[in-house]
């Protein structure tokens, strides 16, 4: 009869325990969409690259080139380019232009001829002031840094039209004799028109200032230059848009019906534990082993996200943590729970993302400790480094903290 009482108290309080541990939770997601205009998510390197072309004219200021018509200077003028936008205000790019220059020169038949023709320039004929048609060949390779201002001043979005200033430095070659390579000094405005998501109409200014010797002929001039302006397409590879950040908020319930069902069970089973040991003992029967029941309830897992490359905890996860820290303390004190920190694979290196991942659990285990009161004896921290997306193929939700209990 001792037996049967003892087996029956440990089938009940088992049915108990295994009921409080499969007690069904609730996860509620909450995806909140940034709405700041200033603020988008930095791409992928291979992201917002952009290939252009264009063709225009080109006029070159020398020595003696005011001294002719604006019609007899002007020439075509082709370019190629290759960029990326690292933000929505902010790009860089390379490129390369060809182009023949013309203009007029007074030292076509000295000992270094600036690239003349031969032909006299019938402009101004009087004896002792004459000039020649010049002609030769240019090219010129150069590096720009572009700054979209309308995204700058007016925040992101997709427009028709954007004006992009830039700046930069570059060669302008000629391998026509006298040879010269000369370093440029660039600046202009990059104008685009939105044709279709991937493809602009581009009117590019752009004006360059070399040193006097380029065009064979040094004067009282301290720089020659050029300004071109050509109208061309650029297309754009692979995500051509930003995205807006956004918060995933992920809420968990139990079923307080349920709960506290089985709460009314344990205490009931409780008080029928100490009434058979009454009896137990009025009958003066043998010494039995005391048995005891533990109120083994764990608090559901939480996940808490962080920004990119922080491990900041914000306010919306401290009230979770808040919740979670309640339901950890009404449960069982033997209860250890594991506070696992991750960091996003794709974005940063080995070592700083296991960095991210380290100081995201410890700052978890701070907010528990310091500001709810939980028993640190009772948290244990680990790092899992850089993960592949984790949930919904979503880097963000890499960006994670989750708490489990053992």
């Amino acid at each position: 009869m001792k037996n049967f009482i003892i087996f029956s108290l440990f089938a009940l309080g088992g049915a108990a325990t295994v009921n409080a541990q499969s007690l069904p939770v609730k996860r509620d997601t909450t995806v909140t969409v940034s709405s700041d205009r200033y603020k988008v998510v930095t791409n992928r390197f291979g992201d917002n690259v952009f290939f252009g072309v264009g063709a225009g004219a080109q006029i070159f200021f020398g020595d003696h080139d005011k001294q002719a018509k604006l019609d007899e200077r002007l020439t075509p003028h082709f370019s190629a380019y290759l960029g990326k936008w690292f933000s929505p205000g902010f790009g860089a790019r390379v490129g390369g232009s060809i182009g023949k220059i013309k203009g007029l020169t007074q030292n076509g038949n000295g000992s270094a001829p600036a690239h003349s023709t031969g032909e006299r320039y019938e402009g101004k004929p009087w004896d002792g002031y004459w000039l020649e048609h010049q002609e030769f060949n240019s090219f010129h390779v150069y590096g720009d840094a572009l700054f979209n201002l309308t995204n700058l001043f007016s925040g992101y979005k997709e427009r028709f039209y954007n004006i992009s200033p830039y700046a930069g430095v570059g060669y302008m070659v000629t391998e026509d004799e006298p040879k010269q390579w000369e370093v440029s000094m660039n600046i202009g405005i990059y104008n685009t028109f939105r044709l279709a998501k991937p493809l602009h109409l581009i009117l590019d200014i752009r004006g360059a200032m070399v040193n006097d010797r380029f065009d064979g002929e040094k004067g009282h001039r301290r720089q020659d230059g050029s300004l071109t302006a050509s109208l061309g397409l650029a297309y754009r590879f692979n995500k051509r848009d930003w995205d807006k950040p956004a918060t995933i908020l992920v809420e968990t319930s139990y079923d307080e019906s349920l709960l506290n069902e089985l709460r009314d069970r344990v205490r009931k089973l409780a008080d029928d534990n100490d009434a058979l040991k009454r009896q137990l003992a009025d009958a003066k029967g043998e010494v039995i082993t005391e048995v005891k029941f533990q109120d083994r309830i764990l608090a559901a897992p939480i996940l808490v996200t962080f920004k990119i490359d922080t491990w900041e905890v914000r306010n919306e996860a401290r009230v979770n943590l808040g919740f979670f820290a309640e339901t950890i303390k009404k449960g069982s004190p033997d209860v250890v729970y594991t506070i696992t920190g991750y960091a996003d694979k794709g974005t940063g290196s080995v070592a700083r993302n296991e960095l991210l991942s380290r100081n995201r659990a410890a700052a978890i285990k701070k907010v528990l400790v310091e500001e709810f009161g939980i028993d640190p004896a009772r948290l244990r921290t680990e790092y899992k480094g850089g993960v592949e997306n984790m949930y919904y193929n979503d880097p963000r939700v890499s960006r994670a903290v989750i708490v489990i209990g053992e």
